[in-house]
């Protein structure tokens, strides 16, 4: 609920407060302290929803825009006409206004010491998370991630003209992201350099390697986050949860670059940069987008947007928006690139595994691993993952593979194929022999366990077959 105060001339008191009843607002009227003014103070409790239907009302009256406003939070109001109003403004959305909208945004900025240490504590706590290949710990560095202000601030500043605010949330965003990259490189560095964490595979990490490069889901996901952050600030809840939403898609990816670069990966820290950016962009343009048809538009064209004072000026700003630009295009292309090829081993992939002779295999994922080969980045293998329910061999599978592959591509990587193998209990003999107690000696102690009806073990494989 709001409670709306409202300053208004004397000359457009009759139009203004005819508004008001109109739409059967109860309302107070107060006068200013000051004898010689001729305005007065007009307050009234709304329901939330309610505000952007009854602000366009009072501006089409000839309340104008920076006109004396204040909007507070009321806890609840007790007026004549106050259920009727919650009745009626009960099913519709209404977005909050363009004031309350940067009101709100503002708030949600941070000052940049506070920023700047909030990521760089989340990009170590990142890094650790990767390192260790917790799934935890790598939320956690999101939950504290301020990166939702940047983003909201920009957007925001770009739909209602605020030329100012947008140009320091960019700022704001690059410097997180280089704070970001920084720290983990950093710290990635101590931990190899004083052996607290061995040489490694990185890419065998699950943490790292979903985020090796960018794929058709990733960019779904910053696209998804970006609208949800817009939508969701446009609202009267919190927008925490989107926070983290919003650095799921970027602080772990620039941790990555860090992690790559120091263990000598520069594939995957090419990978997880270019992620990186597609992720930026891919946010920041949903929010715009979404925040544009949510109505939030500048009064008119706003010139002063693009406007330079000097050629100084406008030689800066020319040049940022041509680096941004080949960026956006660069990392657009790369992505369309690596999905479409990705795709096209999916889809060879499905069709060699379709034939009868593979049908006690079922297809898991599909792992592709980057090199450089005289100055241009190619996939170097494919790693094709299958489960099975029993030892039987299929060498001549990654040959098959591997010629279907080259047919489909212009690239020649090698093709290996890990099994999986899994058993499943049968569930009629289970029953019928009923429950009973099985011992498990060892050495040191015995386990006992009951074992009855349907139970299914798991246990995981290294064999596999490759062709080159």
């Amino acid at each position: 609920m709001r409670l709306i105060h409202v300053l208004i001339p004397a000359e457009r008191r009759g139009p203004i407060l005819g508004a008001l009843d109109s739409k059967e607002i109860d309302y107070a009227v107060l006068e200013t302290d000051d004898r010689t003014s001729e305005e007065v103070m007009v307050e009234f409790p709304l329901p939330s929803d309610g505000v952007g239907d009854v602000m366009d009302a009072l501006e089409d009256a000839g309340l104008e825009e920076d006109e004396y406003t204040v909007m507070a939070t009321a806890e609840t109001a007790s007026t004549p006409n106050m259920e009727r109003l919650q009745n009626r403004y009960a099913d519709d959305f209404d977005p909050l206004t363009r004031k309350e909208l940067r009101s709100k945004v503002r708030d949600m900025a941070h000052d940049r010491n506070s920023f700047v240490w909030m990521i760089f504590l989340s990009a170590i706590i990142a890094t650790a998370g990767l390192l260790l290949d917790s799934p935890a710990i790598v939320v956690g560095s999101m939950v504290i991630a301020p990166m939702v202000g940047p983003v909201l601030t920009a957007s925001t500043g770009a739909v209602t003209g605020d030329r100012r605010m947008l140009v320091d949330s960019i700022k704001m965003q690059a410097l997180g992201l280089v704070v970001a990259t920084v720290s983990s490189l950093a710290f990635g560095y101590l931990l190899k350099s004083f052996s607290f964490v061995p040489q490694l595979q990185i890419t065998a990490l699950a943490q790292i390697s979903s985020r090796v490069a960018p794929s058709l889901l990733t960019v779904a996901v910053g696209l998804a986050a970006g609208s949800a952050s817009a939508f969701g600030v446009t609202t009267k809840g919190p927008t925490s949860l989107i926070g983290v939403m919003i650095a799921a898609a970027l602080i772990p990816a620039a941790a990555t670059t860090g992690v790559a670069v120091i263990w000598g990966f520069p594939v995957v820290a090419a990978g997880s940069l270019v992620l990186l950016l597609v992720s930026l962009v891919g946010i920041n343009v949903a929010a715009f987008a979404t925040l544009w048809y949510l109505g939030y538009r500048p009064n008119g064209f706003d010139r002063k947007l693009w406007a330079a004072e000097s050629r100084r000026e406008a030689a800066i700003l020319a040049v940022s928006v041509l680096a941004i630009l080949l960026v956006v295009v660069g990392a657009s292309y790369g992505t369309y690139q690596q999905i479409t090829y990705q795709r096209t081993i999916n889809q060879e992939v499905s069709s060699v595994l379709d034939n009868s002779a593979y049908n006690n295999l079922t297809y898991v994922s599909t792992n592709t691993e980057y090199a450089f080969t005289a100055g241009q980045l190619e996939t170097e293998s494919v790693t094709v993952t299958v489960s099975r329910t029993s030892d039987r061999e299929y060498p001549q599978l990654a040959t098959r593979l591997q010629r279907r592959i080259d047919a489909a591509t212009a690239q020649n990587p090698s093709v290996r194929v890990h099994f999986v193998d899994y058993e499943v209990a049968n569930s009629s003999q289970a029953s019928l022999s009923g429950p009973r107690s099985e011992t498990l000696p060892s050495r040191d102690s015995t386990l006992r366990r009951s074992i009855g009806g349907l139970g299914a073990s798991y246990s995981p494989s290294s064999k596999g077959s490759s062709g080159s």
